[in-house]
């Protein structure tokens, strides 16, 4: 017996072709690493600055709305480009945010590529282009 198929996802989006719209999935990219940028300021800012060392509450509460914005705006787009799947938003977030964890935390806190890193590097650039290429 063939299992029921569906014409429309959860999301109610219709299930099509996985075909990806490079121009929403580029614009969630671009939020995701500008949240995941941000993030990294709010979390580890109170290494680099002693304002936000000895600012938490305020720091959390001026950044959170900024930083969760980014994210849901960014899932919103991923998931729009995917064709209403989610699991690629959720993997693409993950490994913009490796991403940019390794290049800020390299520049301000001079925290070098150890062997273990650029594998985790590559696995997430690997992760990334399974989810975009792979049909």
């Amino acid at each position: 017996m063939k299992p029921l198929v569906l014409n429309r996802n959860k999301n109610g989006y219709k299930k099509q072709n996985r075909l990806i719209n490079y121009k929403l999935l580029l614009a969630g990219l671009g939020l995701f690493l500008l949240g995941q940028v941000l993030a990294w300021y709010q979390t580890n800012g109170q290494f680099i600055s002693e304002w936000v060392k000895e600012h938490p509450i305020l720091v959390a509460a001026i950044g959170g709305v900024p930083v969760g914005y980014s994210y849901i705006l960014a899932t919103t787009l991923t998931v729009q480009a995917f064709n209403g799947e989610v699991w690629p938003s959720r993997l693409l977030g993950f490994s913009m945010g490796i991403m940019a964890f390794t290049i800020l935390t390299l520049i301000h806190l001079n925290e070098g590529l150890t062997f273990k890193t650029i594998v985790t590097l590559c696995l997430a650039t690997l992760i990334v282009l399974l989810q975009v290429l792979w049909k």
